[in-house]
């Protein structure tokens, strides 16, 4: 492996962290390829800028964020530990530094629309003809592999792991910072500087000194609200109910041989779940609202409507919905919809956000989730909901919210079908008043 130096350090300005520093060439030149410059046209929080407005920031902003974040923890926290392995330090900052590299255009709308995962994109970026690839195997013929595994949480050295993806990572240490400072809330700051002083690595894990435990505490606190108030805020829901059902009607017209004055080059691969790493890395959030621009001249009202909304911010009103116990609300709010001349599959649309903000080690389950470990002053290594009350509180609670979406304008406008957009009003109103 080579560990080659740049000749002078170069720096970020950096409104969250202040600067963030590379010395190392690899890091450097991974910076400058043409694939990770892409992350500067993927905004980090999808349509919340419709909700907050300064929240523009970009995947690239991030990217750099957890690298700095890594590099301040195996630099200057990690270093010289006899538990820490310093050969691990330039994997580290490589995979933090392009941990997100294959997230696509309005990250998880478009995921849920074509099935896809960014985390399969990134390790395909990372290991294919790419500059990406080009670069990391200046370090060594299977360091790109490694970078892929620690990607994929299979790489041997659990600590390096942990400290990308676990409970408490550079990763959601870094995004709920930026994404507090950028929507201007004030939830998610927490004293990420003591967490990182605490911090110690352990045998196949990291964990925090017991001394460290309320700024967990705080941490997790901050986590929790940042979901609520901002990552699952109901009108950035909408928004992502829009471009969702955009996106299924362009697939469901393309699979009808719709004829597109405007046609979705770009979306063709997509359509037909046969897209691969060159055709989805033209895909960025500019490419995204080129079409969306264009189709709303599209004969195909549906299509044309969703985007002049997207584009427009006119957006679906919502009310409090509980599937489960309304199906036959639902059931019947789809028939009046058909009578009304409104399609139900594209207008009225349940949303469910979940949330498990902190959960203990659970075998077998689908996500296993490593806990937060203390480490007290005596040697013993006790899991964090054991230590505090707070956290033990809400451990292992999972909190789950539906909103049902609707075009109250569409439904106000009582020049046609009246008769059904008024009983759909009075329904709405009733689940409202509920």
């Amino acid at each position: 492996m080579t560990n080659s130096k740049l000749s002078e350090e170069k720096v970020f300005k950096d409104p969250v962290h202040r600067y963030i520093h590379v010395r190392d060439k690899v890091i450097w030149d991974l910076i400058g390829t043409k694939e990770f410059q892409r992350l500067r046209r993927i905004r980090q929080l999808g349509t919340t800028y419709l909700t907050f407005h300064g929240a523009e920031h970009s995947r690239f902003n991030h990217s750099l964020g957890v690298y700095e974040i890594v590099r301040r923890i195996v630099d200057d926290v990690f270093k010289g530990r006899k538990e820490w392995n310093d050969d691990d330090r330039l994997l580290c900052l490589c995979a933090a530094l392009l941990h997100d590299l294959g997230h696509g255009p309005f990250s998880h709308s478009f995921e849920k629309v074509f099935h896809l995962d960014h985390e399969d994109f990134t390790r395909a970026i990372i290991l294919g003809e790419t500059e990406v690839n080009a670069v990391l195997r200046t370090v060594g013929a299977d360091f790109a592999k490694k970078v892929a595994e620690v990607i994929a949480k299979t790489y041997e050295n659990k600590q390096v792991i942990s400290l990308i993806s676990s409970q408490i990572d550079a990763d959601r240490m870094d995004y709920l910072q930026r994404d507090a400072y950028y929507t201007g809330v004030s939830y998610g700051h927490f004293d990420m500087e003591r967490i990182l002083r605490v911090m110690r690595p352990r045998e196949d894990q990291v964990v925090i000194k017991s001394s460290g435990m309320h700024a967990v505490e705080d941490y997790i606190m901050s986590r929790y609200q940042m979901y609520w108030q901002v990552y699952f805020h109901p009108v950035t829901r909408s928004a992502e109910v829009i471009l969702t059902k955009i996106l299924h009607r362009a697939k469901q017209l393309y699979k009808e041989k719709y004829s597109f004055k405007h046609h979705p080059l770009h979306f063709y691969s997509l359509f037909e779940d046969k897209v691969d790493v060159k055709d989805y890395l033209k895909l960025d959030e500019s490419i995204m609202f080129y079409y969306f621009q264009a189709w709303q001249e599209e004969e195909d009202i549906i299509l044309n409507d969703l985007c002049s909304r997207f584009i427009n911010r006119d957006l679906f009103k919502f009310v409090e919905f509980n599937p489960n116990e309304q199906m036959m609300t639902l059931l019947q709010l789809n028939k009046l919809f058909k009578q009304a001349g409104i399609d139900p599959d594209y207008y009225l649309v349940i949303d469910s956000s979940s949330d498990l903000p902190y959960d203990f080690y659970r075998p077998g389950e689908e996500e296993e989730r490593l806990p937060i470990h203390l480490l007290k002053a005596n040697g013993e290594i006790r899991e964090l909901s054991r230590e505090s009350e707070i956290v033990d509180a809400i451990s292992g609670k999972r909190r789950t919210d539906h909103k049902l979406y609707y075009p109250l304008d569409l439904l106000e406008d009582l020049s046609t079908n009246s008769k059904a957009k008024k009983e759909i009003l009075e329904l709405l109103n009733r689940i409202n008043r509920d």
